[in-house]
């Protein structure tokens, strides 16, 4: 006897949550799409997944219906996508930044200051004020903001703020005078204090000199983590997010998503990237972990550093910055330094993601990997982060060894003006250049960098087809040509995002085989305008073939 489940479009109660499915099942009346093994977009009316949320067939309409069926439930005619994948965030820096200070959402210095204060007031335990989140860019302020500023507000305890890019951070003077830091203190390798006129740290430590302050910070407790990975989880879930990459863990990070896989509430599926060798060889021991808790959870490489961001001006460049002729970046490692690293892990088959921003980290990350292909033969899927600027004679090499850009879609309209004014019009040739990288035979993942910009996989749907804002900004596009199809996009926050992290085959399609994590959605991406993708209603989320989310 077939036993019927109906799935409502709009509301659902608590108790239909992480709803266990135990018997085959059958979810049929609905307008299915995913990436088939081909690469392309096949549609489908009904989906059955076995009692290991394993799919066992897709069917189109006029197909008949497998046989031993325990459950039916009625899709309402609504949308199903594959789970969303978002190639590169920092789990416990989502869930951190939701428990401590935001300031991603202020648009001016007298705005960021007011909101500190407010928290401070709100906060009168904490005896440190942390947060995340502001952007002088944002702020119109063309410097960076200082410590006397922050003691306006707060002077009774240290402050300590990241920059949305998490590649600078603003202290108020009791947090500069707690970590000894003087005009006495010279700029670490990589690293760079802001100083006033005579030369004392004026507030803002950039990349490597971050460290300074971020060694007195107080550790959070394991139950701190436990609360900051039960935060993001319930944050990516209602964005439709099933998968992760999650970029540069420690191990207190692994533990906390152990402890989490242990006790049954780990929902999300997280691709691990170690945060240094040492994190690497801790964890993973000779080689990546098997994959754990269903396909939970695994740690399969390394995330490496080679320059900071744009916004603090650490990205590498070939040529000084338009805007500040006196530099051309922070290198955080020497070359010798990068090879060592990806040689180290290549040795015991731990896949490197290296983060590079700048044209000449891009171009010296391609280099490597050239080298280095010589002797690690085999299936490497090289892997560069972010990949925003790159000289545009050095694109094709991400052809010649089949090299992964890991970009991110919302960086493009946050990044456009800055990017400008950084650069000149001169050096935006290879300016987030996602179809010349599909084009000379590289491949894309996409993801948010979150909590650097929001997880939102259908803004970066949006941006990803269109070159433009919320705002339709600009009009037709910046630099339209770097635009991609929608088929082009839904893979690379679906099937190419699992491909990135060595997951294909187990999730990120909707097909036999892999696993049924999927989502109702109120509208079709592959129809809709971007504005309409940007307005995206998750409905339902399903993982593994339980339902996790409901609207």
């Amino acid at each position: 006897m077939i036993r019927t489940l109906l799935a409502a479009p709009l509301m659902f109660g608590a108790a239909l949550i992480a709803s266990p499915v135990l018997a085959d099942t059958l979810v049929y009346n609905v307008d299915g799409v995913t990436i088939d093994e081909n690469g392309d977009v096949k549609r489908f009316t009904s989906l059955v997944f076995d009692d290991d949320g394993i799919i066992t067939h897709t069917l189109e309409r006029g197909e008949e219906r497998p046989e031993d069926i325990d459950f039916a439930m009625d899709g309402a005619g609504q949308v199903m996508l594959p789970g969303m994948i978002d190639a590169h965030v920092h789990v416990m820096g989502i869930g951190v930044g939701a428990l401590t200070l935001d300031l991603s959402d202020t648009n001016s210095l007298e705005e960021a200051l007011a909101k500190i204060a407010l928290f401070a007031e709100e906060n009168p335990g904490r005896p440190w004020i942390l947060g995340r989140g502001w952007n002088q860019e944002k702020w119109g302020l063309g410097r960076f903001p200082t410590a006397a500023e922050l003691d306006a507000v707060v002077s009774d305890r240290p402050v300590w703020l990241s920059r949305v890019d998490g590649h600078a951070s603003w202290a108020n003077t009791m947090a500069i005078e707690e970590a000894g830091v003087t005009a006495e203190t010279r700029d670490p390798e990589g690293g760079r204090i802001i100083r006033t006129a005579s030369g004392a740290p004026e507030g803002v430590f950039v990349d490597n000199a971050e460290t300074l302050v971020n060694s007195i910070v107080p550790a959070p407790r394991p139950e701190d983590r436990d609360a900051a990975l039960a935060m993001a989880q319930e944050r990516l879930l209602a964005n439709g997010i099933t998968a992760v990459a999650d970029m540069g863990i420690g191990i207190e990070d692994w533990q906390t998503f152990r402890r989490a896989g242990d006790n049954g509430t780990l929902r999300i599926r997280i691709m691990a990237y170690a945060n240094s060798v040492e994190s690497m060889e801790l964890i993973g021991g000779p080689g990546p972990t098997p994959w754990l808790y269903e396909d939970r959870l695994r740690m399969g490489g390394i995330k490496i550093y080679v320059d900071g961001a744009l916004g603090s001006r650490g990205a590498i460049l070939k040529e000084p910055y338009d805007d500040e002729p006196g530099t051309s970046g922070l290198a955080l490692i020497t070359p010798a330094q990068l090879r060592n690293r990806m040689s180290l892990a290549a040795l015991n088959n731990f896949q490197t993601a290296v983060h590079a921003i700048g044209d000449a980290a891009n171009a010296d990350v391609l280099l490597a990997i050239a080298e280095l292909s010589e002797t690690y033969t085999g299936d490497r899927r090289w892997r560069i982060e972010h990949a925003q600027i790159v000289d545009v004679e050095d694109l094709a090499r991400f052809g010649e060894h089949g090299v992964i850009a890991s970009m991110q879609p919302l960086h493009q309209t946050s990044d456009r003006t800055m990017a400008e004014a950084r650069l000149g019009e001169d050096r935006l040739g290879g300016a987030y250049a996602w179809r010349s990288v599909l084009e000379v035979g590289g491949r894309l993942a996409f993801g948010s960098d979150a909590p650097v910009e929001p997880a939102d996989a259908f803004a970066g749907l949006a941006v990803a087809i269109s070159r433009t804002d919320a705002d339709g900004q600009p009009f037709g596009g910046w630099r339209s040509q770097e635009a991609i199809n929608r088929q082009q996009a839904l893979a690379a926050f679906t099937s190419d995002a699992a491909f990135a992290g060595f997951a294909d085959g187990r999730f990120g399609r909707l097909i036999p085989g892999e696993r049924a994590d999927f989502l109702f959605v109120d509208r079709d991406p592959m129809l809709a305008s971007p504005t309409d993708i940007r307005e995206t209603e998750i409905r339902e989320v399903w993982v593994g073939g339980q339902r996790v989310f409901a609207r």
